[in-house]
Parts: structure tokens; sequence; C-alpha cells
């Protein structure tokens, strides 16, 4: 046990010192290189194979055909584990992973997203 005059001895040190932590939520610091964040769905590569689907270790990825040649994903970003596994066998590189990692909600319904074809950059939808 810490005798309590050598711990005021420390605490008084410790005010004058520099943080050891970083300030994240007012500086950010961007991930590095090949981080696996959020998944990005381009609905106009997809060939509706559904590889990612039988690959996700987690089953968290849904593949729902639309229309002739299109196709929407349906990711569950609360069974995600973020291995990128899907990315890696998506044979047309339909899917993506981001650097986005900031995620966390109060309501577990927004943690599932819809990306629909039909636009440019596909519309997102949180179910």
């Amino acid at each position: 046990m810490i005798r309590p005059g050598k711990m005021i001895k420390q605490v008084l040190q410790s005010i004058f010192k520099k943080p050891a932590t970083t300030k994240y939520p007012f500086i950010k610091d961007a991930p590095p290189k090949n981080f696996r964040g959020k998944l990005k769905f381009y609905p106009e590569k997809c060939i509706g194979c559904k590889m990612c689907m039988k690959d996700c270790p987690s089953g968290a990825i849904t593949i729902n055909k639309v229309g002739e040649k299109q196709f929407e994903c349906e990711i569950d970003l609360a069974k995600c584990i973020y291995c990128a596994q899907c990315v890696d066998s998506c044979p047309k590189k339909a899917l993506e992973a981001t650097s986005e990692f900031e995620l966390a909600t109060l309501d577990r319904a927004k943690l599932k997203v819809t990306i629909r074809a039909g636009s440019d950059k596909g519309t997102e939808k949180q179910a």
C-alpha cells in the first residue's frame, strides 16, 4: 500500500505533466491503411452471385433481387465483425471496407442498413 504522504507527492507531480492520452473526440486521427470499417456496397457492380453472403461468418449480409440485374444489399452492422471476408470474396468488387468506424447508437434498428439499386451511388436506407 502506498503511504498517504507518498501518494500526495505523486498527485502533485501528475498535475503538471502532459496527459498521456490523445484528445480523441476533438482531434481525430486517421485510421491506419487497410482499416476495415463500415461496408460500402456498389449496386451497379453486383451480379447477384451471393458469394459475400456465403462467406460471411456472422451472417450479416443479405443480397436481394429487386429487378432485372438489380440487387440490394442489407447489412446488419450489429452482427458484422468487420473481418472484410465478404470484400475479399466478391468477384466484381461490389463491396468495399471504408475507414468509417464511429457507428455507435442507442437504437439497434439504426444498425440495419439497406443499400438499394437505381441511382448512381445507391440509396442508403436505415431500417
